[in-house]
């Protein structure tokens, strides 16, 4: 099994196993067909996006993903470079579960977000993956605030 960065010539495959996880986490059919505008809206992203994606691949089929997208802000006190980040799309197919592959995608993103000077890493954690989460070190915060647009 490899796990590393994605490049352009990986676009196919990011696309299959993020559908792949949508499907999961929402639970929708495998015959379920996506909205064009969230397609292309993705592929845009992991072309053209502030982000680095990791895969892991087992025998020419991508089996795991995890994404970190990076923001810039005003530099705060607590956040004197203004970079901050935040994870996303940690999918690991049922079949490959509990052996370590999420944690490995997960730490190479926070390897990657530090050699940015990100200040910050958020998420957004489903049930299953606080454990994961909190064995690297994140924490519960509930101080935010989010103003849903149309």
């Amino acid at each position: 099994m490899e796990i590393r960065k994605t490049n352009a010539d990986d676009i196919e495959t990011l696309i299959a196993i993020r559908f792949e996880m949508l499907r999961v986490v929402n639970n929708l059919s495998g015959d379920v067909e996506f909205d064009k505008v969230l397609v292309d809206c993705s592929r845009e992203y992991f072309l053209y996006g502030d982000q680095t994606t990791v895969i892991a691949i087992d025998g020419g089929k991508a089996i795991a993903c995890a994404s970190i997208s990076y923001i810039n802000i005003m530099p705060t006190y607590d956040h004197p470079t203004g970079k901050r980040a935040h994870l996303m799309n940690v999918y690991t197919n049922k079949d490959y579960r509990r052996q370590g592959i999420g944690k490995k995608m997960v730490e190479l993103l926070i390897d990657e977000a530090k050699s940015k000077g990100c200040t910050e890493i958020s998420l957004d954690a489903t049930e299953q993956g606080r454990f994961l989460y909190t064995q690297l070190g994140f924490t519960a915060n509930n101080s935010g605030m989010i103003l849903k647009l149309k």
